[in-house]
């Protein structure tokens, strides 16, 4: 599996100009399920996205996960993440899981991470949706497993 962190003050996602999810202070975690992930991925994954420590202590060191500021989580599906982009001009998506298969683990990633102990937030699947984000730092983190 595949994620994209970002540290956020707040953000949010619409569909059709309706927020469904929201969060900050914390993570916008954009995730993309490939061919041939498991539950077991999922759930790793989940786990060290909880961990990653990546918000600022009390000396502004990137000591602190989002587990120890109490943060907050918005899971975004992602299937570009998965873009071979090594010949041409046009990405390709095939490494990406089948749609099925992808929100299945989509779903169960974002459990794990509420089962963590996070508060946690998401898109809808296979939608048309609207991202708005405050990227504080900026700080993004790619994460394969």
């Amino acid at each position: 599996m595949r994620a994209l962190l970002q540290r956020v003050s707040e953000a949010q996602v619409r569909i059709d100009g309706d927020v469904v999810g929201a969060c900050g202070p914390g993570l916008t975690i954009l995730v993309c399920a490939m061919r041939g992930d498991t539950e077991a991925k999922a759930e790793t994954l989940a786990a060290k996205v909880a961990k990653c420590r990546i918000f600022h202590d009390e000396m502004g060191k990137m000591n602190r996960s989002i587990l120890d500021i109490g943060g907050s989580a918005l899971v975004v599906s992602q299937f570009t993440l998965a873009a071979d982009t090594h010949s041409g001009n046009r990405p390709g998506f095939s490494a990406a899981a089948p749609p099925e298969e992808g929100e299945r683990l989509y779903t169960l990633f974002s459990q794990a991470l509420q089962a963590q102990g996070l508060a946690v937030q998401t898109g809808r699947f296979g939608a048309d949706m609207q991202v708005s984000l405050v990227n504080d730092g900026p700080v993004t983190i790619w994460i394969d497993i």
